[in-house]
């Protein structure tokens, strides 16, 4: 399943969210404790963290006793790794084309990353050209659906897209036809006391990159004041779906 995904942009956008990231990155965390729960107790000992941001999970490895490699496509989010010593090693570069040999890594962690990739068959396949037999890679990706509050609100607005959209689950078991492939499934909703900060919190992990390109439509008041009245609530505030899908593959 390929996408047009231009990934310059992409990278600017994580590299503007870098030195803040860590403080909206909710979701990040929950993602990534839900795929921990998958990993093989033998996971390692030299892991490349495929996406790594600002190296959370990275540290998470490391202070375990593996070996890291980390990457990012974003060189803010790498030197914001770096900066925290999160791994061993550091490489710039796109998933879609892995800077590194051939079964040069025990295993592959890839925490909210695949749904950048251009063709999410290529991403995993590169996965599993660095691993050597044996090893495991881990990955959790976004699904279609998320972030339906986003579309509902602004569907009062204008036609446009203002979030991305997904792969749904029928595209992501076309692509991967033919891997040994073990997924779950999850929903995860977030909650925040407006729209404009369920918005900032987009902006806050690097999100706000759109494959459609961008109105360059201000958010004026009035236009605020419409979304809070279109965003989907309830008693907890305004919310946030992520349907997320958790892949284990085996070498």
């Amino acid at each position: 399943m390929t996408l047009q995904i231009n990934k310059q942009a992409v990278a600017q956008a994580f590299g503007r969210a870098a030195p803040h990231y860590e403080q909206h990155a909710q979701l990040q965390r929950a993602s990534g404790d839900a795929l921990l729960a998958l990993a093989p107790a033998a996971f390692g000992p030299h892991l490349l963290d495929a996406g790594c941001g600002t190296g959370w999970y990275s540290r998470y490895w490391r202070d375990r006793g593996r070996q890291l490699t980390a990457l990012d496509l974003s060189p803010a989010m790498l030197a914001a790794a770096r900066a925290q010593e999160s791994a061993d090693d550091y490489q710039q570069g796109d998933i879609d084309a892995l800077p590194l040999a051939d079964a040069s890594v025990d295993g592959v962690w890839s925490n909210l990353a695949v749904q950048w990739s251009s063709d999410l068959r290529t991403a995993l396949r590169e996965f599993l050209r660095v691993t050597r037999p044996g090893g495991s890679v881990l990955f959790s990706t976004l699904l279609d659906g998320s972030l339906q509050e986003v579309h509902q609100a602004w569907a009062q607005q204008d036609t446009r897209r203002h979030a991305n959209r997904f792969l749904s689950a029928a595209q992501v078991a076309a692509a991967t036809a033919g891997m040994a492939l073990r997924t779950q499934q999850q929903t995860i909703t977030l909650h925040f006391p407006s729209a404009l900060s369920a918005m900032q919190s987009l902006k806050g992990i690097g999100a706000t990159h759109l494959h459609d390109g961008r109105s360059g439509h201000l958010l004026t008041r009035q236009r605020l004041a419409q979304l809070e009245q279109a965003w989907p609530r309830d008693v907890q505030g305004y919310r946030l779906s992520y349907h997320l899908m958790y892949g284990v593959l085996n070498k």
